[in-house]
C-alpha cells in the first residue's frame, strides 16, 4: 500500500501552511510533518464494476494475470482497494481496456457522500463542472442509474482529451463532456439535481505526491484560488435545481479554500448543510465553519490512508423550475444503419441519434437533454459513438469496442501479452485466424479496440492518440 521516495526528494512543507492550520481542531503539527516527511506514498485504485466483479477482495478467475495485488479495501468505498506496489500501469491492458481507475483514496469518499445524500436509483441529472482528468466522473456514473445524465465539463481545452478518454475507456452510454466556462451554465437554469465542483485549488493536499506543489504553494496563490472558487460557484448556481445537492471538494488544507468558502455558499444562498454519517474508526475529521457552522469533511494523511482532502454538501432550499423550449428534432438513422447497431449494440433501451453526421447511443430518456445541451454548450462526447457506415458496412468507432454494452456474442480476437501490447503500441502482429472483417481485440476478456482481417494481413486500427509510445 504504501512506497517510499528517496530521501533527496521528501517535501519541505511551508512554514505559513502550516501556521495556518494550528487553529484547526484536531490538527496535529508533529505528526502531520513526520507523515510528509516519511516520503511514505499510498497507492489506490477503483475497479469498473460494469466489466470486472472483484471475488470478496481478490482479482476474478479470468484475470490469470493480475497487474498488481490488492492490499485491503478503502474502507469508505464499495469498489477501491489500496496496492501494495504501484506498477507501469501504461503496460497494463487492462487499465486500457477501463477495468479500474488509479484514483487517489481519499477522493473516493465521494462514493459515501452520494449513498449518503440521494437516491441513487432514481434517474438523476448531474454535473462534474470541473471534471478533468475524470475521476470522480467515473466514480459516480459507476453509481448512477442507467436512465440518469452525467454532464463532464473541463474549461481547459487541452485537459479536455483525457477526460474523454477515461470516460471512453469506462464504458457507459449516459455520460458527455463538455468543454464550457462555468458561467455557460445559466442557460440551464434549474435543470440538475446534484451539481459536483471539485474546485480547482492550491493543491497542499497533494504535497506528499507532488514536490511541484509545495514549490508553487503561496499565501498568495490559496487566495487567488478561494476568489476563483466564489466565482466558479456563483456561475453554477442557477444551474442546480430546487432541492439539488452541491458537493463541493479541494485537495488543499487551507480554510480560506474549504471552510470559508462554505461559510460564503452558506450566508450568500438560500442553502441547507448536508451532515454525512461517519464510522469513528475512519478517522475522518468532521468541522464546522466559523460563521454559519456548516458541516465540512477534512482527511489528514497522518491519521488514515489517504492524502489531503476536503468535501461539504449544501442542499439548495429554493430555485427556478427548468423549461424546455427546444423543438430541433434529430435526424433519424436509416433502418440499414439500425440493422448494423442491433448487432452492435442489443440493448433495446439505448436509442441511436445522428449529430452532424455522427450516430451515438444513448438511453432513449436521454435524446432530448442531448438536443438541449447542443444548443446550449460545446459538446465533445454524446453517449456512445457507434460509428459510420460505409459503402457495405458498418465501420465500427473506438468508443464501440470499449462500451459495456457491446454484444458479448460478437466474435472477438484474443491475445496473448506480448501482443497485446503490439496491439496497444499499434504496431503489426500476427494472429491465427479464419473469420474475416471488423472484430473487437480482447485481454483476459477485456475488450480493447478493433481490427480489421483481411485475407494477407491485420489491420490495427487502436487510436493513433492513444497508443502506448513506451
Amino acid at each position: 500500500m504504501m512506497n517510499r521516495i528517496p530521501e533527496a526528494f521528501k517535501p519541505k512543507l511551508p512554514q505559513k501552511l502550516i501556521t495556518s492550520l494550528k487553529t484547526l481542531d484536531q490538527f496535529d503539527e508533529a505528526a502531520f510533518c513526520a507523515v510528509h516527511e516519511s516520503g511514505e506514498q499510498v497507492n489506490s485504485v477503483r475497479f469498473n464494476t460494469a466489466k470486472i466483479k472483484m471475488n470478496e477482495g481478490r482479482w476474478p478467475a479470468v484475470i490469470s494475470e493480475p497487474p498488481f495485488s490488492l492490499d485491503g479495501r478503502i474502507p469508505w468505498t464499495r469498489d477501491g482497494y489500496y496496492i501494495s506496489v504501484r506498477p507501469s500501469f501504461t503496460l497494463d491492458p487492462l487499465f486500457h481496456a477501463g477495468v479500474y481507475y488509479v484514483q487517489e483514496a481519499s477522493g473516493m469518499f465521494l462514493e459515501h457522500a452520494l449513498r449518503n445524500i440521494l437516491d441513487l436509483s432514481l434517474p438523476l441529472k448531474v454535473l462534474d463542472l470541473c471534471a478533468a482528468p475524470g475521476g470522480k466522473s467515473t466514480l459516480i456514473q459507476g453509481m448512477i442509474s442507467p436512465a440518469s445524465m452525467l454532464v463532464c465539463n473541463e474549461v481547459i481545452k487541452t485537459r479536455v482529451p483525457v477526460l474523454h478518454q477515461n470516460l471512453d475507456k469506462w464504458g457507459f452510454a449516459n455520460g458527455f463532456v463538455s468543454c464550457n466556462d462555468p458561467r455557460d451554465f445559466k442557460k440551464l437554469v434549474g435543470f440538475f439535481d446534484l451539481l459536483l465542483v471539485d474546485a480547482p485549488c492550491s493543491g497542499s493536499g497533494l504535497f506528499r505526491r507532488d514536490a511541484v506543489a509545495i514549490a508553487e504553494w503561496s499565501e498568495s496563490a490559496v487566495n487567488l484560488c478561494s476568489r476563483r472558487q466564489q466565482r466558479i460557484l456563483a456561475d453554477a448556481w442557477d444551474c442546480l435545481k430546487e432541492n439539488g445537492i452541491l458537493i463541493y471538494a479541494t485537495c488543499s488544507y487551507s480554510p480560506e479554500e474549504n471552510e470559508n468558502i462554505l461559510d460564503c455558499l452558506l450566508n450568500n444562498y438560500d442553502c441547507e448543510s448536508r451532515r454525512i454519517l461517519l464510522d469513528p474508526l475512519w478517522n475522518i475529521i468532521e468541522t464546522c465553519s466559523a460563521n454559519a457552522k456548516g458541516y465540512g469533511y477534512r482527511f489528514y494523511p497522518d491519521k488514515l490512508n489517504g492524502e489531503g482532502f476536503y468535501l461539504a454538501v449544501v442542499q439548495k432550499k429554493s430555485g427556478t423550475i427548468h423549461h424546455s423550449s427546444i423543438s430541433e428534432k434529430l435526424q433519424a438513422i436509416s433502418r440499414k444503419e439500425a440493422s448494423y447497431l442491433r448487432k452492435f449494440l442489443p440493448d433495446e433501451t439505448l436509442q441511436f441519434a445522428r449529430v452532424n453526421e455522427q450516430i451515438h447511443a444513448m438511453p432513449a430518456n436521454l435524446i432530448p437533454d442531448l438536443l438541449l445541451l447542443k444548443n446550449c454548450l460545446y459538446l465533445k462526447k454524446a453517449g456512445i459513438m457507434t460509428g459510420k457506415m460505409g459503402s457495405d458496412e458498418w465501420v465500427p468507432d473506438h468508443e464501440l469496442a470499449l462500451s459495456t454494452g457491446l454484444n458479448p456474442r460478437i466474435q472477438e480476437l484474443r491475445l496473448n501479452r506480448p501482443d497485446v501490447l503490439k496491439y496497444l503500441r499499434r504496431e503489426d502482429f500476427t494472429a491465427d485466424v479464419q473469420t474475416k472483417g471488423w472484430m473487437p481485440v480482447s485481454y483476459q476478456e477485456q475488450k480493447l479496440g478493433w481490427v480489421k482481417i483481411l485475407s494477407n494481413r491485420i489491420n490495427n486500427y487502436f487510436p493513433k492518440s492513444w497508443r502506448i509510445l513506451k
